[in-house]
Formats: C-alpha cells, sequence, structure tokens
C-alpha cells in the first residue's frame, strides 16, 4: 500500500512540475497579441525547456521518498482523487506559473528599458518593430535602432525569459518534492533531484554563452546580472508554498 501510494504521489509531483511552466511559455505570445510588444519568449526557447532543462527534473521526481505522512493520509477516492484535478491545474496554472510568467516578463521589461525601450513606449510597437524596412525606430530616449540591432535585442530577451523560467524552476522542483510536508521535514535526500537541479543551470548556461548559438538558436549570451531578475520571484514561489503547506498542515481537510 506504501508503495502504491508514493507512485501516485511523485506522478503528481512530476505532473505538476512539468505543468507550471506552461504559464510563462504561453503569457508571452498572449501578450504579443493583445497588447502589440516584442515577441518575449520565441519557439525554440520553449522547446529547449520543455525537450532539454526540464527533463532530468521532471523525471528526478519519480526517485523522491515517501513524506512522513504518508499512511496517515484518508484513503484515496478513485472518483475525485485523480492525478490531474482542480486544486493541481489550480496550483500549477493559477498560483506557481503565474508568479513565474511574472518572473520572465520583469526580466523582459528590464532588458528592453536598459535598451531605450521602456514597458509604455512597448505597448502598440510591434508592426513597426517586426517591419524589416524601417530602420530608424526609436526608442523613448530618441536613439535609432536598425530591425537587426532590434532582433539582437529581442532574441537576447528570449534568451533571458528562458533562462528565468530555468531559475523559477529551481524552486518549482523543490516545492513539488512535497504534497504536505516541509522541505525541512523531507530534506534533499533525492540526489537524482539534487543532479537535475545542475542539469539544468548547466544546460541553460551552454545555450546562453556557447559559441554559435546566435547563428543556430538565435540565443545571446546574457550579462550576469540579468540572471538574478529572476531570484526574488523563485523565493516568492519557496516561501509562497511552504505558507500553503503550513495551512494545509493545520487544517487536515485540505488534500
Amino acid at each position: 500500500m506504501t508503495a502504491g501510494r508514493l507512485i501516485f504521489d511523485n506522478l503528481k509531483k512530476s505532473i505538476a512540475y512539468t505543468l507550471t511552466s506552461n504559464i510563462p511559455e504561453i503569457s508571452p505570445f498572449l501578450l504579443f497579441i493583445l497588447i502589440n510588444i516584442p515577441l518575449p519568449l520565441g519557439t525554440v526557447t520553449i522547446l529547449c525547456i520543455d525537450l532539454g532543462t526540464d527533463m532530468v527534473p521532471a523525471i528526478s521526481l519519480a526517485y523522491e521518498t515517501a513524506e512522513s505522512d504518508i499512511m496517515k493520509r484518508q484513503p484515496r477516492n478513485s472518483k475525485t482523487d485523480k492525478l490531474v484535478n482542480e486544486r493541481l491545474i489550480s496550483m500549477a496554472y493559477g498560483q506557481i506559473g503565474v508568479i513565474q510568467a511574472l518572473a520572465g516578463f520583469f526580466t523582459y521589461f528590464v532588458i528592453l528599458a536598459e535598451n531605450g525601450f521602456t514597458p509604455v513606449h512597448l505597448i502598440g510597437i510591434r508592426i513597426n518593430w517586426d517591419d524589416r524596412n524601417i530602420n530608424d525606430l526609436e526608442d523613448a530616449y530618441g536613439q535609432q535602432w536598425t530591425f537587426e540591432q532590434r532582433k539582437i535585442v529581442e532574441f537576447t530577451c528570449h534568451t533571458a525569459f528562458f533562462v528565468s523560467i530555468v531559475v523559477v524552476q529551481w524552486a518549482d522542483l523543490i516545492i513539488c518534492k512535497t504534497r504536505r510536508n516541509s522541505l525541512f521535514q523531507q530534506g534533499m535526500k533525492n540526489k537524482i533531484l539534487i543532479f537535475g537541479l545542475f542539469v539544468e543551470t548547466a544546460l541553460a548556461a551552454f545555450l546562453s554563452y556557447c559559441p554559435g548559438m546566435g547563428v543556430a538558436l538565435r540565443m545571446y549570451p546574457l550579462k550576469i546580472l540579468w540572471w538574478f531578475c529572476a531570484f526574488p520571484y523563485s523565493l516568492l514561489i519557496f516561501i509562497y508554498d511552504e505558507i500553503r503547506k503550513f495551512i494545509l498542515r493545520r487544517n487536515p481537510g485540505g488534500k
């Protein structure tokens, strides 16, 4: 019975981890269409997340040991307690996913602001931004940008948004280790998970800084400081989830 509950728990954790990054992957295209800003995240960088950085961490959750309260829970209701239920969707899409999207957009706006394009200035600029024939597009300070210069900044933003998702996925992976228990109760004994954290970080760094990536995948090197833009959001995810789990433990009726 313990093994059955453990398998169910770990499958649920892996699904929750994988689903969460969908929101920061979809939201850039929504804002791209709705408010006509330059595309914050490209399709290539999304594939790098789904088929690259997320793979080992998602698999590592299958090696997570049982939580201390696993046999104290009520038997699972097969009709209502599914692998993917309303609570999991709410958590992945409506809570953690939104925080992750905010991290990506914050980094995106920081980079463009550093290059002269303030958030207000970006609204409605997409058509001119993507026009190859416009080589004198002015930013908020009157500086003129050619099409090629604009695209280099845009692809740099794609890379930065991608790195931001990796950074907040660190926290997502750690909070997915447990369903109710605190991380401080569970500990960091899963060596495969720790390896997964290193793998996704190393892969993100490789894709960002390896020579030739600008030509092959349109991914450009980032300033080190741009990696830190998403750190507060990663910490927020961890703190938010620890509080949520504390409330769940105080209210045993929660699932």
